[in-house]
């Protein structure tokens, strides 16, 4: 990938790719990490005298606008991060964002509307996408791509446009692919992955590939009531997968057979209902009553995780170990995340709900090596799958 030093951009004209998801509450942003992300970026090529556009997504607003899904509250958060207002266009290519970048001056940094209030951006149809990219190709000179948490998308603004314009990744893309670079090639050992989340099926693909890299995998979360059942335990009102159930089966024996430590939870937090203030106890993870539901790992298994990290060289944690948004059930996440800041091992949160986890439950970033931006595209890269946005700025 062509390194943003490459170019002379002063005066001209360089849409960077951002990824500015963030989770609001109205139009509040209730956790500004991937703004802040992507600011050394934006600075840099605003210090060398270019005209930066910006351009994000945000939710799903399915191809039309929604002032649900406005970046405005991004738009104002990301001034305040600059030290200089950030003009916002109301629209992504039409009117507003062309008068926009007109109006930009050397140094000045604007920011387009939601990329996804476009067809286009997301449309599977390739004349359709590509349609759309060039219209936004067309208000720049320059593209950078810096939105790490949109590489494993086949979108426009991420697939096509580098397609179109002189190129080049921004700084964040760059890190984030160096620490996984350094998590499939370059591996010191014991390796350690924390799995958790809602789901195993948004983790088959990585958990199958894991397992021919691992020394030991920590399951928690939602997703490990599925293997407890797998294995012929009682699970409540649990979350459960039941159509993984084989499929877990054949994780669990190949985990045995290439001599990899799958560890699951010894006990759990079974909890009456699915709520902050629900009644609670602790129960060993075998015997979980019919009528509970498991909502965060138990302290004994709190204390048999991070001993399985306390030897640990290298580390990947994605998925919280609990509802971590409640509270009362936030324990679990807590102490692996401190588990992983005790330990000199290199360490990598990635992404989603974890990156948040940390966020909210007031840990200190530089406790970890490595935060990434990018849930979904990390674990796709770790799967051994082709990242669209990847390749293109490869081209």
């Amino acid at each position: 990938m062509k390194d943003l030093s490459e170019f002379d951009v002063k005066g001209r004209r360089v849409l960077v790719r951002a990824d500015l998801n963030v989770p609001l509450d109205g139009d509040v942003i209730t956790d500004d990490g991937r703004i802040r992300a992507s600011v050394p970026t934006i600075k840099e090529l605003a210090g060398r005298g270019a005209r930066v556009i910006v351009c994000a997504h945000l939710g799903r607003p399915k191809g039309e606008p929604n002032p649900k899904y406005s970046l405005a509250p991004v738009a104002k958060r990301l001034s305040e991060l600059l030290g200089a207002e950030v003009p916002f266009a109301a629209d992504v290519v039409g009117e507003s964002a062309q008068g926009v970048v007109e109006a930009l001056q050397d140094g000045q940094v604007a920011l387009l509307e939601n990329l996804r209030f476009e067809p286009g951006e997301e449309s599977k149809d390739d004349a359709r996408r590509g349609a759309f990219a060039e219209r936004l190709a067309a208000l720049a000179e320059i593209y950078v791509g810096d939105g790490f948490g949109a590489v494993h998308r086949r979108h426009a603004s991420v697939y096509d446009m580098p397609l179109l314009l002189p190129h080049a990744a921004g700084r964040l893309v760059v890190a984030e692919v160096k620490v996984l670079e350094k998590l499939t090639d370059d591996l010191a050992r014991p390796y350690v992955v924390v799995l958790g989340g809602a789901k195993v099926s948004d983790k088959l693909g990585v958990i199958g590939n894991l397992l021919t890299k691992v020394d030991r995998l920590l399951i928690g979360g939602g997703m490990a009531y599925t293997f407890l059942a797998a294995q012929g335990y009682e699970v409540g009102q649990s979350l459960l997968q039941a159509d993984q159930l084989d499929q877990v089966r054949e994780f669990l024996n190949e985990a045995t057979k290439r001599g990899v430590e799958l560890v699951l939870p010894v006990d759990v937090l079974a909890a009456t209902e699915f709520a902050e203030d629900a009644e609670y106890e602790v129960v060993d993870a075998t015997a979980i009553p019919a009528d509970r539901q498991g909502l965060d790992i138990g302290p004994r298994t709190r204390e048999l995780f991070a001993g399985k990290l306390a030897d640990a060289e290298t580390v990947f944690w994605n998925g919280p170990m609990g509802v971590f948004e409640f509270e009362a059930f936030s324990g679990g996440t807590r102490a692996v995340a401190e588990a992983l800041i005790r330990s000199e091992a290199f360490t990598v949160v990635g992404g989603g709900d974890s990156a948040a986890a940390v966020r909210k439950l007031g840990l200190p970033e530089d406790g970890f090596s490595h935060i990434s931006t990018g849930g979904g595209a990390s674990l796709e890269y770790l799967e051994g799958k082709t990242l669209p946005g990847l390749v293109a700025l490869e081209a």
